[in-house]
């Protein structure tokens, strides 16, 4: 913390919409999984320890 400069804030990665599908033998495929409270097409954001939510917050962590 004593090399950033203050005031300044990491960047987000960005990911194209595009990344989240593939296509197999003719069909869209979905590489990431979606909310189960939202439905389809609210992916879920994938971290270390856990995958998550951007818009109702559920949660559901890995196991170790």
């Amino acid at each position: 913390m004593a090399d950033e400069k203050k005031g300044e804030k990491k960047k987000a990665v960005r990911i194209a919409k595009k990344d989240f599908y593939k296509l197999e033998e003719g069909k869209l495929v979905r590489t990431k999984r979606h909310c189960p409270k939202c439905g389809p097409g609210v992916f879920m954001a994938e971290h270390q320890n856990r995958v998550s939510c951007g818009k109702c917050g559920y949660t559901e962590f890995r196991k170790k």
